[in-house]
């Protein structure tokens, strides 16, 4: 049986191999032009190589538990040789419990991905060290996957690599290039989303991450609980409105509702009826940008 579906981990001695994730990774390079292409495919085996063959945890997993996820990097520029700006879409998706279903978990575009890559460069990352604003990014997001994952399964478990990626912010806070990494370089960034995730102003939604997962999704593999397991993921949903009244239009939020809106609008237009006013209600008033698609669920019960 799987480590998260018993809900305990398994550690390794120190500096055993763990390699989590198993990212697919892709470099879109057609906006940059009159330049070796060679170098955008050597960059993206690098990219590649360096999130899968690192360990970035002392857990143990086994392959079928390691992390899908996906890194796309679209090329915008090549500002000078072996100087980019590019965008970078973050998507990770959790497997649920006896399924063969994944819920998305992460998705996340960050715009603004400034990095510097020679071909055949090699990607190291030290922690407590800023490198490369490269390496650091990657990372980062690394982190919070790892974090947005293990708070899915056992409530507050994603603390320590949260600590982690803030700890590359704060590392990367003198970088010239690194915008993003800063309170002020806007209110959509990684130093805001992860300072979310750790300030306890934002616990409904972390708790949320493991009521909608836990005691809703990995439970609706019986017919005989999908109701009460459908009741939870509402509930966890309208326990967001406490964080929303403190902290309205946080980036955290936001982010939950880009990974979750589309599963949220199946899963309760379909399958077993439960009582969704409330819920609604909720998601229409701390969701707005996404309302007229919650209207599918509101007419499933005309």
């Amino acid at each position: 049986m799987l480590k998260k579906w018993i809900a305990y981990l398994l550690f390794l001695p120190l500096g055993a191999l763990a390699q989590e994730m198993q990212a697919e990774v892709q470099v879109i390079s057609s906006n940059v032009q009159n330049t070796n292409k060679q170098v955008f495919k050597t960059m993206e085996t690098a990219m590649r190589e360096f999130i899968n063959n690192n360990s970035w945890t002392q857990e143990r997993f086994e392959q079928e538990e390691k992390l899908k996820c996906t890194f796309v990097f679209n090329i915008i520029e090549q500002v000078t040789v072996g100087s980019f700006r590019a965008t970078l879409q973050v998507q990770y998706s959790r497997p649920v419990y006896n399924s063969d279903y994944r819920s998305p978990l992460v998705n996340i575009l960050d715009n603004d991905v400034n990095f510097q890559y020679l071909e055949n460069d090699r990607l190291e990352f030290i922690a407590n060290t800023h490198t490369s604003n490269l390496t650091s990014i990657i990372a980062y997001y690394v982190y919070i996957i790892l974090g947005m994952d293990h708070d899915s399964f056992e409530k507050n478990s994603g603390q320590p690599y949260y600590v982690s990626a803030q700890n590359i912010v704060n590392n990367a806070q003198n970088d010239p290039q690194g915008v993003g990494w800063r309170n002020y370089d806007g209110n959509t960034n990684r130093y805001w989303l992860v300072d979310n995730l750790l300030n306890p102003a934002f616990s409904g939604i972390t708790n949320c991450y493991y009521e909608y997962h836990r005691n809703g999704l990995d439970q609706m593999h019986e017919v005989s609980q999908q109701e009460s397991a459908k009741s939870n993921m509402a509930k966890s949903i309208v326990a967001l409105q406490a964080v929303h009244q403190k902290r309205p239009n946080s980036y955290l939020m936001n982010s939950f509702f880009d990974a979750k809106v589309n599963e949220i609008v199946q899963i309760f237009k379909d399958g077993p009826d439960v009582n969704t006013d409330l819920m609604l209600k909720t998601l229409k008033r701390i969701d707005a940008n996404n309302s007229s698609q919650y209207d599918q669920i509101a007419n499933r019960q005309r």
